[in-house]
């Protein structure tokens, strides 16, 4: 694959996919939205990759969606009198990046998450499709979107309920604020805190080459038992959340959100 936001390295049944951008902070832009399908599609056909590393390149993990990047496709699908077909066009839109995302979870492979730094919005939608999710010691997570006048419409508010639990999700949901990696580890959105962005990746490889050892039918079959009744469940769930955000994402809040980020100053929202 010409790949441009994404780098695939593979050794030993292990494919290790790493960020690259070329958004700030590895952002990810429509390059991203059209790669990460076509790269886990083919890991999972893929008979020599037994497991799978997802890691980004430079200090942090992602910054989460490229506003900037995606915006001026969507504009014409968000004014605030659109009608039914702009807005279906951003009805498939929802939908076309909630597959890329779900490309990770219904690869057959295990993937594991190495993160560092910055965790944001859609780079917390991309780990919560993974299987198992490690941290360095300064990396930060945040369901960001409530922040950007956005119901969270990738996965996360449908996959994390099962790994952090109802409580947890909720508040970060309905505040967006950040959290430590000490606080993932304690409600059980990461499996352990390594000390560095070194160690993490370490510990990851590790993980997978450990994965890799087994049976791989096995493992994959393994997984596929996992899914079987989570994946139905997110599946409804991403069907809903994209009707709801393609009737009632485009707001006045969404424009300031989008502004104020731009100008780089706090937005004023008036829920409208």
């Amino acid at each position: 694959m010409n790949l441009v936001s994404l780098k695939v390295d593979r050794a030993d049944h292990v494919a290790e996919v790493t960020l690259l951008g070329p958004g700030k902070g590895n952002a990810m832009g429509p390059d991203f939205w059209r790669e990460l399908p076509e790269v886990f599609d083919a890991l999972d056909a893929d008979p020599d990759v037994r497991a799978v590393v997802l890691t980004g390149s430079g200090a942090h993990f992602s910054y989460g969606l490229d506003l900037p990047a995606m915006m001026p496709s969507w504009g014409g699908m968000l004014g605030g009198d659109s009608l039914a077909g702009p807005r279906t066009r951003f009805l498939d839109e929802i939908r076309k990046l909630q597959g890329a995302v779900s490309a990770v979870a219904r690869c057959r492979k295990p993937v594991i998450a190495a993160v560092s730094g910055w965790c944001i919005g859609g780079g917390l939608d991309v780990i919560a499709a993974a299987d198992v999710r490690l941290a360095s010691a300064e990396a930060t997570f945040s369901l960001r979107e409530v922040k950007v006048a956005i119901v969270a419409d990738l996965g996360s508010l449908q996959r994390l309920a099962g790994i952090i639990g109802e409580g947890h999700l909720r508040e970060l949901a309905f505040t967006g604020k950040d959290i430590t990696a000490e606080r993932a580890e304690r409600i059980g959105l990461v499996n352990d805190v390594l000390p560095d962005q070194a160690a993490v990746l370490a510990a990851a490889r590790e993980l997978a080459a450990d994965i890799a050892a087994n049976p791989p039918l096995v493992v994959q079959g393994s997984k596929d038992v996992l899914n079987h009744v989570r994946e139905q469940q997110v599946a409804d769930g991403l069907r809903y959340v994209a009707a709801w955000n393609s009737a009632f994402l485009p707001s006045k809040d969404l424009g300031e959100a989008v502004q104020a980020f731009l100008e780089r100053r706090p937005p004023s929202f008036s829920g409208e």
